[in-house]
């Protein structure tokens, strides 16, 4: 096994085995990604299998999201202080377990309660990566190294929906939708065995772990989701509106405590920037668009239009593509500001097209414009996010943008989990039509708070 050591400085002869180690950190960003998104596609068929109520659905991917996202943070301060390259280990080791213990779930429960151990595990391994690359990698092989990570993750967003509709519609040896979960393992084995090549690495100061921001994170969080699965939004019981406002009144003391903490979980002067706040609302609402629709579009089609996991699945594709496509655009000619809103008024053409295709197809057909419209979705997604994650960091000090970069995740997970939770709903207690109504108004809010950046 690799010994650990520190960063070499950039005269020293370059980490010997710097390559095979980024194949290890990208295949394990690869893999939570892959996670994050093979679910959706497969959840009609793991509810139909293991029974429970509806809302079941929503929590196979809000389990994940939730504790993925507000561990994030947390996650990265580990590494700072008991080494990036055993917390990367253990994390990876912890999520094989999970994923075999997702595959081999005999009910909604335990699967929900797993998919939050496999979240938990996702927060301790994604943060070590940009750090573990910094300590492998001097000069330009660096920035190719941190480079390829944004391909990678989108080759992951276009396989993940495309492959969960496989792999359950396959049957492979009659385990549907448990292969969607069992194809981890065969990944964090390959992980597992390219990671002694890593090069350990730490803070040179050992920072303090904020446990009371982590508290506070996590309570606010929770009590703001909670409610929202598996109720009538239109019909809100008294203590479910209580439990809003709890959250709501604990994420605000959670601000307060950051700007007054002696060891913050976020650097303070992150506040300082006139542009952080509108930045994490933008991150918050664009995420729960895309995520909250690629929702709402499988459970049509699944519950509704009578399809199969493999056709809702494929249904996807125009959305991958577009994302895909439009991404590498982005990337080759300069993520700038102006893309941001042409990618956001094409999200809100193709979510307006949605719209019309929903209320004009019969309910238990798939509407004819869907696929444009998605592919519509996708390109503008793709437009707006590299321009999104340059402008937020651009103006921020060398200090801060790990800080900011792992704030900004957290609230992009965050996001997912009440897009799922809120346009899930919507859909559930309602209509498709509604969902993308309530999807526009979102659109229209992240555009607002984007302006402000």
């Amino acid at each position: 096994m690799t010994s650990a050591a520190v960063r070499p400085p950039a005269t020293a002869t370059p980490y010997r085995w710097r390559w095979p180690a980024l194949v290890a950190l990208l295949l394990a960003e690869a893999m939570n990604l892959l996670d994050a998104t093979i679910v959706q596609v497969a959840a009609p068929a793991v509810h139909a299998d293991l029974g429970g109520p509806v809302s079941d659905v929503q929590w196979f991917s809000t389990a994940y999201t939730l504790p993925f996202a507000v561990l994030l943070i947390t996650g990265g301060r580990l590494g700072d202080i008991a080494g990036r390259r055993r917390l990367f280990v253990l994390g990876v080791a912890l999520f094989t377990v999970a994923s075999a213990a997702c595959a081999l779930a005999p009910s909604p429960a335990l699967l929900i309660a797993f998919r939050a151990v496999q979240g938990a595990a996702a927060a301790v391994i994604v943060p070590q990566t940009i750090g573990l690359i910094r300590a492998m990698f001097t000069g330009d092989e660096m920035s190719r190294a941190l480079g390829s990570i944004g391909p990678v993750m989108g080759l992951a967003a276009v396989c993940g929906p495309i492959l969960g509709g496989v792999l359950t519609h396959a049957d492979l040896f009659g385990s549907s939708w448990r292969a969607a979960f069992l194809v981890n393992v065969p990944l964090a084995v390959v992980v597992l065995a390219l990671s002694p090549k890593l090069l350990e690495n730490r803070a040179p100061r050992r920072p303090t772990l904020a446990w009371t921001g982590t508290a506070l994170a996590a309570t606010g969080t929770g009590l703001l989701v909670y409610p929202l699965i598996g109720t009538d939004l239109t019909e809100l019981p008294p203590h479910s509106w209580a439990l809003l406002v709890s959250g709501l009144l604990v994420l605000a003391a959670f601000t307060l405590h950051q700007r007054r903490a002696t060891a913050p979980l976020l650097e303070p002067t992150l506040f300082t920037h006139r542009g952080f706040l509108p930045a994490l609302a933008t991150s918050t609402t664009f995420f729960a668009v895309t995520n909250g629709l690629l929702t709402v579009v499988v459970l049509q089609l699944q519950l509704a239009a009578g399809k199969g996991v493999l056709a809702a699945g494929l249904s996807l594709t125009p959305w991958s593509a577009g994302l895909a496509v439009s991404s590498w655009l982005s990337g080759r000619h300069g993520a700038r500001r102006r893309m941001m809103p042409y990618g956001l008024a094409l999200v809100a053409t193709g979510l307006t097209a949605a719209a019309a295709g929903y209320a004009l197809t019969a309910p238990d057909r798939a509407p004819w414009p869907l696929l444009p419209a998605l592919a519509l979705v996708g390109l503008g997604a793709g437009l707006f996010t590299p321009a999104f994650f340059t402008l937020a960091l651009e103006p921020l000090r060398p200090q801060e943008v790990g800080s900011a970069a792992g704030a900004l995740n957290a609230v992009q997970q965050l996001g997912a989990t009440l897009g799922v939770a809120t346009l899930g709903r919507v859909y559930l207690d309602g209509s498709a039509e509604a969902a993308c109504a309530a999807a526009m108004a979102l659109t229209a809010l992240c555009w607002a708070t984007s302006r402000r950046m």
